[in-house]
């Protein structure tokens, strides 16, 4: 299983010297199967970028799966450069949230006076997948889904292929129930023994208590989960807007003192834009 982020600050795209080595593009993930399937979680403002370098010839076929469709997680679907090609067939897991469907919310957000270009108009087959359930299949990957602690729902993520696995579970709430979240133990459960687990961690534990029930976690509280898991690797996500690069270099570096005093061995960094993963 490949992996690389193309994106992991949340809210909004970023640009400046002070988020160099981070990035500022939002959420979207690649991920490439052993068996050759191309997946992509999100499409964030990295997505733009992974269209550049993704082919477009002939028989080229891409799945598409959503966390959820807040802007910074849709933003750069309409620049995503394969669908203007013909060659290519774009397949979408057609999930609801806000018991809206994403069918409906990329029609909308392509569409006047929104964008100049509408779905119709684009030259890419596209294929919505309906009743995708919690577990599924492409091509080597096992795919498993849990709901998100996040307002309007959303869905996590557990890739596995050859005994490896990668848990994806970005805005995340674990200490505040929203509607149809579950619970930290049912979160530590689908983390359990992952090689490689991205959460989101945007708040430190002093900012978290006025940003309570925003949909999003402190970094402390995802290091515990982590830790109980016994996750091999956590990449903090959904990079805070604000957050510079040195003040990310701070959190990674609590994350690390803190699971060396409780003798733990777990492997903690910031997901930075362009960072790869073989498992």
């Amino acid at each position: 299983m490949y992996i690389k982020c193309w994106g992991s600050r949340g809210s909004i795209a970023v640009a400046g010297k002070e988020y160099n080595r981070y990035g500022g593009e939002t959420t979207c993930i690649q991920i490439r199967a052993k068996s050759g399937e191309t997946i992509i979680l999100d499409s964030g403002t990295g997505l733009r970028k992974l269209g550049l370098v993704l082919p477009s010839n002939s028989g080229s076929h891409y799945h598409m799966l959503f966390t959820h469709t807040h802007w910074d997680h849709i933003a750069g679907f309409p620049f995503f450069k394969p669908l203007q090609s013909k060659n290519v067939t774009l397949s979408i897991n057609n999930s609801k949230f806000s018991m809206v469907s994403v069918k409906e919310i990329l029609a909308n957000i392509m569409n006047p006076p929104l964008f100049p270009v509408t779905m119709q108009q684009m030259q890419a087959k596209v294929i919505y997948n309906e009743n995708a359930s919690s577990n599924f299949s492409i091509g080597s990957l096992d795919i498993s889904t849990i709901p998100l602690s996040h307002p309007g729902g959303g869905l996590g993520y557990r890739f596995s292929e050859n005994g490896k696995i990668f848990v994806f579970l970005t805005d995340n709430e674990i200490t505040f129930s929203h509607p149809g979240s579950k619970s930290i133990a049912e979160y530590t459960d689908f983390c359990k023994d992952a090689d490689l687990l991205f959460h989101d961690m945007e708040y430190t534990p002093e900012e978290y208590p006025d940003k309570k029930g925003w949909g999003h976690s402190a970094y402390t509280d995802v290091l515990e989960l982590a830790m109980n898991a016994g996750v091999k690797r956590l990449g903090l996500f959904h990079i805070n807007q604000e957050r510079t690069d040195d003040e990310m270099d701070v959190l990674v570096s609590n994350c690390r003192n803190i699971a060396q005093k409780k003798g733990n061995a777990i492997d903690c960094f910031g997901v930075a834009c362009g960072m790869e993963f073989n498992l």
